[in-house]
């Protein structure tokens, strides 16, 4: 039934985002280098940690800033457009990164991060360009699980990539892989006439902020996600030190994540198609509201029942929150800026890869008991934010801004891409 229901909504999803989808994947499995950069710089480069540290969080905030001004470009240049060159780069600096020298890692490396995170941008504007309104929480859904899928085989293959030859050809599988996706989404997407390709720059529309002013919902929702994923990434830094500090080894932390990543590739696209007729912030709120519940139960200590149910709690409110959040900003942009619209999602969605790990890692340093109270309040606090949001108006601008219901018109089916 679960498989039968999988198809049916794949079916649904159109053609292109099929096809993207399937593109990300391929792309996810060879993109594991940024799972054992660290390794790979304090290791056979033979930086030193705190040196190791500088260079892999310049990288990050490349990352960060490619997802905040990658929509930027597409608007004005064509998202196919940025796509593609976004991984020409990227795949370009990481192929060469093995046989650079360590101090022009420093500008590199960061280049590789920046280029990347116009790919991911123009990979959501191009999901949400392709989709009618109404139907973008599958099409988004499926991309994501074709992620997942690509992160559950990726660093296995790494691993043994870097064990059977070395750290070096890490670099260098992922450089090419990210070429041949560029080759891949150039053959699949349309290289003229349609909205992948269009800019969507426009001189006389609005800017981004007096849009933004018109939608006063999306600015509390990003900035509730750019709040929550401080949180979210938590698991990623601090969790493994304070589940070793109560007895649990690597192999149960190992398990916890693969728990994770298991039932969000198993339940996120039919949850995404179960609820799309219901109003998108109601979702959004409650699955923030779950990830702080989630951190909440680590308080009293880190008892095996507790860690799982921790990570239950904390799937269920990103199964909830990810898709929809992506969906209902994309239905909330003007034609004009929805690269830019994305582009503030993507950026504000990953911003916890670089300020998580030094900020957890502070406050548990210094205050340990503060952590996860900390967590938990901000995360339910962002949950309350995007709940009460759903009351908000533009203002001077009646009924513009209200939370819509999956967009406008959730009946409507998606037509092939």
């Amino acid at each position: 039934m679960l498989g039968m229901s999988f198809f049916g909504v794949v079916r649904d999803v159109p053609r292109t985002v099929r096809l993207l989808a399937l593109g990300s994947f391929l792309n996810g499995v060879v993109s594991f280098t940024f799972v054992y950069l660290f390794v790979y710089l304090s290791g056979p480069r033979g930086l030193s940690v705190p040196q190791a540290g500088v260079v892999a969080g310049i990288g990050g905030i490349g990352l960060v800033a490619g997802n905040f001004t990658g929509g930027w470009f597409g608007d004005r240049y064509g998202h196919r457009r940025m796509l593609l060159t976004g991984a020409l780069v990227s795949g370009t600096a990481l192929a060469a990164l093995p046989v650079l020298p360590v101090a022009a890692m420093y500008g590199v490396l960061p280049l590789a991060q920046y280029a990347a995170g116009v790919v991911r941008a123009a990979n959501s504007a191009l999901v949400a360009v392709s989709v009618p309104e109404g139907g973008r929480r599958q099409s988004f859904a499926l991309v994501r699980s074709a992620g997942n899928a690509a992160f559950a085989v990726g660093p296995p293959l790494g691993a043994l990539i870097a064990a059977r030859f070395s750290y070096d050809w890490l670099f260098v599988a992922d450089g090419l892989g990210t070429l041949l996706f560029a080759g891949y989404a150039a053959a699949v997407l349309p290289a003229h006439g349609t909205a992948h390709t269009r800019p969507a720059h426009d001189p006389d529309a609005p800017g981004l902020l007096r849009e933004l002013r018109a939608r006063p919902a999306v600015p509390v929702l990003l900035a509730a996600i750019l709040c929550v994923d401080l949180v979210y990434r938590q698991q990623y830094s601090t969790l493994p030190v304070f589940l070793a500090e109560h007895g649990h080894g690597a192999q149960f932390y190992g398990w916890l994540l693969s728990v994770n990543g298991g039932v969000i590739l198993l339940l996120e696209l039919p949850a995404a198609h179960l609820l799309r007729r219901r109003a998108p912030l109601g979702i959004v709120g409650t699955g923030l509201l779950l990830v702080g519940l989630g951190y909440a139960l680590l308080i009293p200590g880190a008892g095996a029942l507790s860690a799982v149910t921790m990570m239950a709690s904390l799937t269920a409110g990103e199964i909830l929150y990810k898709t929809t959040a992506t969906a209902y900003v994309a239905d909330q942009a003007p034609a004009h800026a929805q690269g830019r619209f994305q582009s503030l999602y993507a950026g504000a969605s990953i911003s916890g890869q670089v300020l998580a790990p030094p900020l957890g890692g502070a406050l548990y340093t210094h205050a340990p008991g503060l952590l996860w109270p900390a967590c938990a309040a901000l995360a339910c606090g962002a949950g309350v934010a995007v709940l009460a949001a759903r009351r908000l108006r533009a203002p001077g601008v009646p009924g513009a801004g209200r939370e819509q219901v999956s967009a406008r018109a959730p009946e409507r089916q998606a037509q092939p891409g």
